[in-house]
């Protein structure tokens, strides 16, 4: 088996001078540190106290999700011919909360994916279940990644 190895490093700034002396005297800010990447300053969720102008884990998770499914997908699409010009997509989530805490029970990304020929649309569409079995990061969660595509062709002519 073939493996990679990947590393990140968390930086809590956070500490007012009271250290976490009581849940409300720290924020929750945070600084994401990847060797030869720029840092990410991020927070929890403002429901969790955090700052609503900087990046959660939250939002980490959905990002993956959908980066690396659009990644296999174009992988995918280039293989079969298909040519992919423009994609975009927005992933919804929804975290549960039980007793403090929670999990995510539901994603489904929406790529809005653009291609050169109208004849390139159904297959477009179709790749979409087979970039979802190869994702490494929906492979790697314990809930559905759900998927709701749509595509349009430059070209409109069959």
């Amino acid at each position: 088996m073939k493996t990679h190895h990947y590393e990140t490093t968390i930086v809590w700034t956070g500490n007012t001078g009271q250290g976490t002396n009581a849940y409300e005297s720290y924020e929750r800010a945070h600084t994401l540190l990847i060797e030869n990447k720029p840092d990410v300053l991020c927070s929890s969720d403002t429901p969790f106290r955090g700052d609503g102008h900087k990046h959660n884990p939250e939002d980490f998770l959905l990002s993956a999700l959908s980066s690396c499914h659009m990644l296999w997908y174009l992988h995918l699409c280039a293989d079969a011919g298909v040519n992919v010009t423009g994609y975009t997509d927005t992933a919804k989530g929804i975290l549960s909360l039980d007793s403090g805490t929670g999990k995510f029970t539901e994603v489904c990304l929406y790529p809005m994916v653009t291609v050169t020929d109208a004849w390139m649309i159904e297959k477009a569409l179709a790749l979409h279940a087979e970039a979802n079995k190869k994702c490494f990061i929906a492979n790697s969660c314990n809930f559905e990644v759900k998927h709701k595509p749509s595509c349009v062709a430059e070209n409109k002519a069959i």
